[in-house]
């Protein structure tokens, strides 16, 4: 018997046996058990194969299957290989995503040895952003071994999963394989010996929170659906507006409020809308400065739900952390009027960017993200938003219309953001992608056929301003002289995207009207495109001002 096909087949045998059903896999030498061993799980119908070149890709193709709900897997071979799956091991940490990495390695003799491909801090690369890591080395008796590296698996699996009470998040297996690394027709006989069934927690007893009329819930991003629900169900239930990032979940509902980091600012004919007493806060919230002025005041009493031992609170106010609340009794008739007072001015805030939205007929960043919510909505599709200018044109025009949304706001970085967009497809389906070209290029690699492979259902649809556009409404663009910004800050390229599409095979359109662009955004996502608006980068900063002052003087003059 081959020891380390036996080891490879009892590690997905066993991962398999305890959910998996998706595992990405970027080929090599010194993984090839695991490799094998997947080919054939898969060729039985126990779970789906994904093969990718990049190993980055393959890390956010296995982030995107995670974030449509599925437990996923991703291999890769030793030395730089498991380096490059560090981008989407620290998004899964930050973003509490289980993600499980498999790493193949050689033998613990070889390390400190100069032998190829061997990196002596291997096991220790994803320290500390995983919920658990183990380093096995290479086997000696399968037969006698199985059932404890079952038992890894178990721990393994159930630390992704939270179901402890960490929350879910990546976890690390480094599995040492010895030559031979080939199949041998010999395996251990099918068992579970060393599998453990691991419950999670009871879910916690709600505290209940006392009537509060100027109180918001506010929704950050969360990967669990169940927090975004957890959001607008308060909400709706306490009567309290409702304040939903794209990818909280919870965006949707007649609470939930468009443009909040426009009113929070904003004055209507009682005061200023953001003259708050209280927020609860569910998920992690990232995407606009108003907000965290707001989670950073003195004279807010915050209180943060969540039900692990982490909680965001990047201005230090948190007053309490609670695993769950309701509320009870009835709204009083201040927290009626508080609530009318944001739903007016959410009203008109909404209407008052839809008319700067259409009063030109270019391509822009706004008019995308309105028209890409509008569509999923209209089709059912998910929905995958860019960081950068990309969320946030979302979360500004688009209306809350509870269309299924996924970003990557663990970290907030543009790195795999085209690969994630593929996981999403292939573990949901048809699915629209909003996105810039930086946040494109930097990801293009995912585009990479790989014959055999299946293309997901997935209409990218690109912003392309040819540069760095976020920045032109930050300090950075009036701090420096014209010359130094584009070099060093705005990064314009050039990039022929058609050229760039033909060369992986991907159909392309470049739409010159909003009507062409609507048809073709609109279009019920099927196999892989690329929809490209070319838009002017340097009315990113003058619309947005019109918007804001748009909303600013609707809201007053009502």
């Amino acid at each position: 018997m081959n020891p380390s096909t036996a080891f490879a087949t009892v590690l997905v045998d066993a991962f398999v046996r305890l959910g998996l059903r998706h595992l990405v896999l970027s080929p090599g030498s010194r993984s090839a058990p695991l490799a094998y061993a997947a080919a054939r799980a898969a060729d039985s119908g126990r779970l789906r194969l994904h093969v990718r070149v990049d190993e980055r890709s393959a890390g956010f193709l296995a982030l995107g299957l995670a974030r449509a709900g599925e437990l996923v897997a991703v291999v890769t071979t030793s030395g730089t290989a498991v380096a490059n799956l560090h981008p989407a091991v620290l998004e899964a940490h930050h973003a509490g995503v289980p993600l499980v990495v498999l790493s193949a390695d050689r033998p613990h003799e070889l390390r400190g040895s100069g032998a190829s491909q061997t990196a002596e801090a291997q096991p220790r690369m994803f320290l500390p952003s995983v919920r658990f890591s183990a380093d096995l080395p290479a086997p000696v008796d399968p037969r006698a071994q199985a059932p404890a590296w079952r038992s890894v698996v178990s721990r393994a699996v159930a630390a992704a999963r939270g179901l402890r009470g960490d929350g879910p998040g990546p976890v690390h297996l480094d599995v040492a394989f010895a030559d031979p690394l080939t199949p041998s027709p010999d395996v251990l006989p099918e068992s579970t010996t060393g599998l453990t069934e691991v419950a999670g927690l009871p879910a916690p007893q709600p505290v209940a929170l006392p009537r509060g009329e100027r109180t918001l819930v506010l929704a950050g991003d969360a990967p669990d659906p169940a927090t975004g629900r957890a959001a607008r169900d308060l909400a709706e239930h306490a009567g309290w507006p409702l304040l939903a990032e794209p990818s909280s979940g919870a965006r949707g509902g007649e609470r939930a409020v468009g443009a909040y980091r426009l009113l929070l600012d904003a004055l209507d004919s009682q005061g200023p809308l953001g003259a708050v007493e209280r927020v609860v806060l569910f998920g992690h919230p990232t995407l606009s400065r108003p907000v965290t002025r707001l989670l950073a005041r003195d004279d807010v009493d915050l209180v943060v739900v969540s039900a692990t031992g982490a909680w965001p609170d990047a201005g230090f106010r948190a007053a309490r952390v609670l695993p769950a609340v309701t509320v009870d009794g009835p709204a009083s008739e201040a927290e009626h009027d508080f609530a009318a007072r944001w739903d007016r001015a959410a009203k008109l805030a909404a209407d008052a960017i839809d008319a700067v939205v259409d009063d030109e007929d270019a391509l822009t960043g706004p008019w995308a993200g309105r028209e890409v919510v509008d569509a999923c909505a209209a089709d059912g599709s998910a929905l995958v938003v860019a960081a950068s200018n990309a969320v946030r044109d979302v979360d500004l025009a688009g209306r809350p219309l509870g269309v299924r949304t996924v970003s990557n706001r663990g970290l907030a970085g543009i790195d795999g953001t085209l690969a994630t967009a593929e996981g999403v497809a292939l573990g949901l389906g048809p699915t629209r992608l909003l996105v810039g070209d930086l946040a494109f290029l930097h990801d293009v690699n995912a585009l990479l056929p790989v014959p055999g492979e299946q293309r997901p259902d997935l209409t990218v649809v690109l912003v392309n301003d040819d540069g760095g556009g976020i920045f032109e409404t930050l300090e950075h663009a009036a701090a420096v002289d014209r010359a130094t910004f584009e070099r060093v800050v705005a990064t314009p390229h050039g990039v022929d995207v058609a050229a760039l599409c033909a060369a992986y095979g991907v159909p392309h359109v470049r739409p010159a009207t909003r009507a062409e662009a609507a048809a073709a955004i609109g279009a019920r996502p099927a196999g892989l495109r690329v929809v490209e608006l070319v838009v002017d980068r340097a009315t990113v900063r003058p619309r947005l001002e019109r918007i804001t002052a748009a909303v600013r003087a609707a809201v007053l003059d009502a």
